[in-house]
């Protein structure tokens, strides 16, 4: 029987892992990825593997190896548990994750974590092409640091509840407050001019939250569609934990149709990178285009 192959995403204080084993059909069947926080890489590594083999009756000796990837993974200096270990380079994992995940050969994937990161990844036969693009500082960082020096919360469940009463044109400015030039009237009037640009003093929390979650969405979906248009594809892969909040989602949904592209986030979507690690083989990286971050 083929073993099962590990891969963990190792962050600084969240660690994500995902296994893949063999089917008798030669197809890989994923295991349902898991996460655990902790307070240093290491005890969250170890904390996501023993719960993970434990949850899925799985023993030593059924693992084939373990490949790892995110900035903690320097951590692992040695095999774990004595099985071969190794490191796997991070954009090229978002890169299969993306793909992988949504069934495409070819997109646009974009990692939504603390930062964000643009990969051009491409799929013939089993080898897989990985380009960087670049990114940008903003992402959940950013979304997390703003509103807990602007409006003392700090959690992501808290800020997306906050978001849910926002109102927008009570913190935006938009194309629609603009546009009495006819230079304007060919564009989506509720496209944002300026994030923050009309902020009230009569703005609340919630209108503030959700000015905040827009400018961060709206920022990548920006970046995203200049990339595919580069590239000159439609199909932009969102991954990373920022799916998995609804008012980022909506901005994604609403704006597709505006710019010709098709936003898509999968199933498992903020896993994408892990499973990119454990799937990383037969990647060709090509060298980055940006010194971005």
């Amino acid at each position: 029987m083929k073993k099962t192959i590990i891969g963990i995403d190792v962050g600084g204080t969240t660690t994500k892992i995902v296994g893949f084993r063999q089917t008798k059909s030669g197809k890989k069947e994923l295991i349902a990825p898991q996460f655990v926080r902790a307070t240093d890489p290491l005890t969250s590594i170890y904390g996501a593997f023993g719960k993970f083999t434990a949850e899925n009756a799985l023993e030593l000796s059924d693992i084939d190896r373990i490949l790892m990837t995110g900035a903690g993974a320097a951590f692992i200096t040695k095999p774990i548990y004595n099985l071969p270990c190794r490191p796997v380079p991070e954009f090229s994992s978002i890169g299969v994750g993306g793909l992988y995940l949504s069934g495409l050969d070819e997109a646009i994937v974009v990692s939504m974590g603390t930062g964000t990161a643009l990969i051009h990844a491409k799929k013939i036969d089993e080898y897989y092409t990985t380009e960087y693009l670049g990114g940008t500082g903003v992402g959940g960082g950013t979304l997390i640091g703003l509103s807990k020096k602007m409006l003392g919360v700090d959690t992501i469940e808290h800020i997306e509840q906050l978001s849910e009463e926002g109102d927008l044109s009570n913190v935006d400015l938009r194309i629609k407050d603009i546009s009495r030039s006819r230079n304007y009237q060919t564009i989506n009037q509720n496209l944002t001019a300026a994030n923050f640009g009309k902020l009230s003093d009569l703005a609340t929390g919630a209108d503030i939250a959700l000015g905040i979650t827009n400018m961060v969405a709206e920022t990548i979906m920006m970046l995203s569609v200049f990339a595919a248009r580069n590239f000159g594809i439609a199909n932009i892969v969102l991954i990373g934990n920022l799916t998995t909040i609804a008012p980022i989602r909506s901005v994604f949904e609403s704006h597709a149709e505006t710019f010709g592209v098709r936003f898509i986030i999968p199933q498992n979507a903020q896993f994408g990178t892990v499973i990119g690690a454990a799937l990383n083989q037969h990647v060709e990286q090509t060298a980055d285009k940006s010194n971005h971050s």
